[in-house]
């Protein structure tokens, strides 16, 4: 009779036989009848063998895949269309480097043959370091594979198109103060803002920058104040790279000095014109002329004196010059047509300060450049993105829009940002949010490939070298600025021996996980304007983890080549004591040959170490085995004495050789000049 599930001849199809068993759906059979409309188009009948036909044709492709041979007499076939396609082998990177490993492990290659290739190419890298765009194409060519580049462009979201005249609109200028340490930067800052913080600085020196706006009748100044110590060296790079004007400070008792010459060379540098301030002209022995002959030796010619340098004298005690100095900054301004275009949409600004507030959370001092920023306002800042909360202006006012040239805190940070940073804003949470990840992918894999680089040339050379004392720290301070500094100032204090390694800084007071932290990475926390909670000065001393605070720089410095010089290894030098001259020898059983001597200069202790010359020539260097005066055991012969001396470990002594004492001195280790200045 016919199979079940097959229609026999014509006749209709059984439409009621019993659904197909899950057996005989394993065994591949057709137990559904088939359409009548297909069999009479097509004119031939299809069967479970046809089925089993093209099955077997499926499993004899996926076989010649597998062993990469071709059976005969089957290139006739047509196979499937989703067979017939060729996987396109791409490696897609979304950023300008990758890791050999993960370049292995998306092509499916073993990362020993990739490595085998990069160093038929010359290149001695790792599993764990990362190559960049171009080598990774030509590795990924050598097997076949193209590398395509998804990297994420953030300039469309934040154009970079010029504004349009007609939008550029005048703004007042940003002034920065520079000069030497002590030449009165603070008072003069403090006279004109008429505010009283110049005094109240730890150690005279301005730990931060601060920004403030000046207001006069005739138009408004935006004042930056850098800290003129040189530890802060590029904080004050950075404040002139920002501003418009630099006013240099020059003490009339003191005249030019090396941070001065400092300061005109970070203001050229930038391009940045300069108005000299000659302050303390109050004193007696003040010499403004005497100033004036210095900048010219440095090309900073008067005006008087037909150069284009405005000179000021001034008095921040007094405040004689001040209004004058003030008119010169406006009419220098109105001269260099200072513009800036407030309605552009993606507000440029600069990060010029940032920190932990303990009630209000991260908080950043930012300086607007161009756009009006406004409360609620998207942002993106490094590699942090946020919203901004609130506006507070200089005087500590709540304030809705910034406009440019204007210094204002704001709060909406997720984290503290570092000084410098370009604050912008964009429509929308979701972009901002999109570029801070990038940002913070990019910089993540930089630092990965910088470690790499480091554990495997670097560790090489130390280990061939002998190993390399290190004195580990963890920097945590109040403010970023300060971060910058310690860390700038505590890695130029790495001598020949020891060096100083900054394993993390953060700002903020010391937490127990930074002391974690630091006893994992056998460091010590240095923490500057900052203190350790209670928890975390239990666990520090559970861990045996040294926290030291303080609140100037120049305590920070000195503790911490104290703790340097604790580690490197002392030296020693030679102090010849005393010469004495052979004249006879005797021989004592069970003890050796004693040399009868006649000290000639200096002095001989039983402690000393000896060195034997023969005809000048050293043949021996030992100690002291025995010191004897006649039959008394002797601690030390003075000059124009006899004694005998037993020479530890050594017998051929003779009448006319030279004995020389001496002993080594250990001399205190001391930082190279380098590293102390």
């Amino acid at each position: 009779g016919p199979r079940p599930g097959r229609p026999a001849g014509a006749a209709a199809p059984d439409l009621f036989q019993p659904p197909p068993t899950e057996t005989s759906r394993r065994r591949g059979r057709l137990d559904r009848p088939a359409p009548m409309a297909e069999e009479e188009e097509g004119g031939a009948r299809r069967s479970g063998k046809g089925f089993r036909k093209r099955q077997v044709i499926d499993e004899s492709y996926f076989e010649q895949r597998r062993s990469g041979k071709k059976k005969k007499g089957k290139a006739d076939v047509k196979l499937p269309a989703t067979l017939s396609k060729q996987i396109k082998r791409t490696v897609k990177l979304a950023t300008d480097t990758i890791v050999v490993g993960e370049l292995a492990k998306r092509m499916g290659i073993k990362a020993s043959e990739v490595i085998l290739r990069l160093m038929q190419m010359g290149l001695k890298i790792m599993v764990n370091q990362a190559i960049d765009f171009d080598t990774a194409t030509l590795v990924a060519n050598e097997f076949g594979y193209e590398v395509e580049s998804v990297a994420f462009e953030e300039e469309q979201f934040i154009p970079t198109t010029g504004d349009d005249a007609g939008d550029l609109a005048p703004r007042w200028p940003i002034v920065t103060v520079m000069g030497h340490v002590d030449h009165g930067k603070t008072s003069l800052l403090d006279y004109i803002r008429r505010a009283n913080v110049a005094a109240g600085e730890a150690g005279g020196i301005t730990q931060h920058i601060g920004a403030y706006v000046v207001r006069r009748d005739n138009g408004q100044i935006t004042f930056i104040d850098t800290p003129g110590h040189e530890a802060f060296t590029a904080m004050r790079a950075r404040g002139a790279q920002i501003t418009d004007i630099v006013i240099l400070v020059v003490a009339a008792d003191d005249g030019v000095m090396p941070q001065t010459v400092e300061a005109i060379n970070h203001a050229r540098a930038a391009g940045v014109p300069m108005v000299v301030a000659v302050n303390k002209i109050d004193k007696h022995n003040a010499d403004p002329q005497r100033v004036r002959n210095e900048l010219m030796q440095h090309s900073l010619i008067p005006e008087e004196l037909g150069g284009d340098t405005i000179i000021v004298n001034v008095s921040a005690q007094t405040g004689e010059g001040v209004d004058k100095l003030l008119e010169m900054l406006l009419l220098q301004a109105e001269v260099l047509e200072i513009k800036a275009n407030p309605k552009r949409p993606n507000v440029e600004a600069v990060v010029l300060e940032g920190k932990l507030d303990r009630g209000r959370g991260p908080v950043a001092t930012v300086l607007v450049r161009q756009g009006t920023l406004k409360a609620g306002d998207h942002f993106v800042c490094g590699a942090h993105w946020g919203k901004v909360k609130a506006l507070i202006d200089d005087l500590g006012a709540r304030v809705e829009t910034a406009l440019p040239s204007q210094p204002v805190e704001v709060l909406g940070f997720s984290e503290v940002p570092t000084a410098g940073d370009v604050f912008s804003t964009l429509h929308d949470e979701k972009q901002a949010k999109a570029i801070a990840e990038n940002r913070w992918r990019k910089k993540r894999e930089n630092e990965l490939a910088k470690t790499s680089r480091v554990s495997l040339e670097e560790l090489v050379e130390r280990v061939k070298a002998g190993e390399q004392a290190s004195l580990g720290i963890v920097i945590k301070a109040d403010a970023q600025g300060s971060v910058e500094a310690l860390r700038d100032t505590l890695a130029k204090l790495s001598g020949g021996e020891v060096k100083v390694d900054i394993v993390m800084t953060g700002v903020g007071g010391v937490t127990e996980s930074d002391v974690l932290f630091a006893s994992a990475s056998k460091a010590m926390i240095v923490g500057f304007n900052v203190r350790a909670e209670l928890k975390a000065q239990m666990l520090a001393e559970k861990e045996g983890v040294q926290i030291a605070t303080f609140t100037i720089i120049y305590d920070v410095v000195d503790q911490i080549k104290a703790a340097i010089l604790g580690l490197m290894k002392p030296t020693f030098r030679e102090e010849i004591l005393g010469h004495l001259e052979v004249r006879d020898t005797f021989t004592i059983p069970k003890i050796g040959t004693i040399a009868g001597c006649y000290v000639t200069d200096g002095k001989v202790p039983r402690s000393g170490r000896v060195r034997l010359y023969r005809d000048n020539v050293v043949i021996y260097t030992g100690k002291i085995g025995s010191l004897r005066r006649f039959k008394d055991d002797a601690s030390e012969v003075a000059a124009g004495y006899e004694c005998g001396v037993g020479i530890e470990n050594y017998n051929d002594v003779k009448v006319g050789d030279f004995l020389e004492v001496y002993r080594d001195v250990e001399v205190a280790p001391e930082l190279p000049a380098s590293s102390s200045a």
